[in-house]
């Protein structure tokens, strides 16, 4: 039966995952059909980005009520209609509207999935969930694309996906009695109710806090600006850079696939100081003058030090605040994660733009020192032992 339950958990991860890059690869298509600027879908990752932090922050209230399996459930559901809803859309508002179910259903399947996974299961679990979002999100442009060549456009991609979603919506149903037994024991465990204020007070909250932060900072200004940096600074060809940026994501899914196994010999802690080692050392390899490759193998070095470093901090959790208290925690760090995805990578565009690309390395040199000394901090105020 736990074999069964983790199949459903890993599936819900890739679809999760399946829809997060689908509005990227599909934009070149839709705004002249929509007839607005390209830099609108900013607006509509931003709608998405909005809902998904507030999701997050009331996940626990949300568990509490519902379990994990409904929220993960009822969540995904969410999603299933406004990916239906995107793929009949024809006005650019109308997607506007459906970004707010979509955000709201992905931050209360994130939240409430990796609290579950971190509570009841292995850190080799958590590592590997996050591989299936890797999975995902690497199918999704595919499934788009395969839609856009065939000619029936950008519609049919997203309807494609929807029907992924209700498909799965149907079968979390169908297991929920795979939670029950898990959810009652979750909620024995909890003894406190807190608020948003009593979160940000627990000793090492504002630390993980700047942790998930500066991960998501350095992860997705990496996968936004790789290309950029490597064309605009490095000369190196556009159709290059492209692939290798997109390296980066494919090392990052790899590397956590293997942080899988590797978290049989390691705590979460030394696997979180491995990762910020070897983000350092692609940083450090980026800025060696030389051929090209030297920068292109440096990003990919960066690609699977991010690897192991937002899993293994979200499954100690737990450890570092209280099994009681892991659900609330997360839903802050899952915010926290979002608004750093949100703020920096723009906040580097701007630097790009009126200072130098060349900065790119710099700039995630600076957000990994920040990222260093927020987890040691935390280290020295957890609660319990990591794993």
């Amino acid at each position: 039966m736990v074999s069964l339950l983790l199949a459903v958990i890993y599936i819900s991860f890739i679809s999760l995952g399946l829809p997060d890059s689908m509005l990227g690869s599909a934009w070149p298509s839709m705004y002249p059909e929509l007839g607005v600027p390209v830099s609108y879908a900013g607006i509509i990752s931003m709608i998405i980005a909005l809902m998904t932090i507030i999701s997050s922050l009331q996940s626990d209230r949300l568990t509490r009520a519902l379990g994990a399996g409904k929220v993960t459930a009822v969540s995904v559901g969410m999603t299933a209609l406004a990916l239906l809803g995107f793929s009949f859309a024809r006005s650019y508002w109308v997607l506007c509207l459906l970004a707010v179910p979509y955000g709201l259903g992905a931050g209360s399947v994130d939240s409430a999935l990796n609290n579950y996974v971190a509570l009841h299961f292995k850190s080799r679990h958590m590592s590997w969930l996050h591989c299936m979002w890797g999975v995902g999100a690497a199918v999704g442009p595919y499934i788009m694309g395969y839609a856009l060549s065939g000619g029936s456009g950008w519609s049919s991609g997203y309807r494609y996906v929807a029907v992924i979603q209700v498909v799965l919506t149907i079968i979390l149903f169908l297991s929920l009695p795979l939670w029950k037994k898990r959810d009652a024991e979750q909620e024995a465990q909890r003894a406190q109710r807190l608020t948003l204020r009593q979160i940000v007070a627990l000793p090492g909250a504002k630390a993980v806090m700047v942790s998930f932060f500066c991960y998501c900072a350095v992860e997705q200004t990496a996968g936004l600006w790789a290309s950029s940096y490597l064309t605009l600074y490095k000369g190196v060809p556009t159709e290059t850079a492209a692939s290798f940026a997109s390296l980066f994501y494919i090392g990052i899914t790899i590397g956590r696939g293997i942080c899988g196994f590797v978290t049989m010999k390691l705590s979460g802690r030394a696997m979180v100081r491995l990762g910020q080692v070897i983000i350092a050392v692609g940083v450090a390899v980026m800025l060696i003058p030389g051929p090209q490759f030297l920068c292109l193998g440096g990003l990919i070095l960066i690609g699977l030090g991010c690897a192991p470093i937002y899993p293994s901090i979200i499954h100690a959790t737990p450890a570092n605040f209280g099994a009681s208290r892991s659900q609330a925690v997360i839903g802050v760090e899952m915010a926290s994660a979002y608004v750093g995805t949100c703020l920096m990578p723009p906040v580097f565009g701007l630097m790009a733009n009126h200072i130098t690309p060349g900065l790119f390395p710099w700039y995630l040199l600076l957000l990994l020192v920040f990222m260093f000394l927020s987890h040691e901090a935390l280290i020295k105020s957890a609660v319990g032992e990591d794993e």
